[in-house]
């Protein structure tokens, strides 16, 4: 399992145990996380699982893919250089401790 957490625009945490291979998108949407819609089931179609990982990780993370990275512009918050969509971040070992904060509205 891989350690995810998650920071609420409110500033609640929240941590899961998540499995390999899942979207952060579906584990935030399991864990009830405040701010993440998902509203296209994670078919890369809207931007409702904006997130920003902590610095300190984008480098592990890789840039967002080209659709990704049209997409951010459509965010309903801002923009930032470390936006990204939790529906394109899949949980990995390499992400163990990796913290995400939602931004607010």
């Amino acid at each position: 399992m891989v350690r995810i957490i998650w920071r609420e625009a409110s500033g609640r945490e929240i941590a899961a145990d998540v499995a390999p291979g899942t979207t952060l998108m579906r584990a935030a949407l399991e864990q009830g996380v405040g701010g993440i819609r998902g509203e296209c089931g994670g078919n890369l179609a809207c931007a409702t699982c904006h997130v920003l990982p902590d610095p300190a990780w984008i480098a592990r993370l890789g840039p967002p893919s080209a659709p990704e990275d049209d997409l951010l512009d459509f965010l309903d918050d801002e923009r930032r250089p470390e936006s990204r969509l939790s529906c394109q971040i899949t949980a990995s070992e390499a992400l163990d401790g990796l913290i995400l904060t939602v931004p607010a509205p």
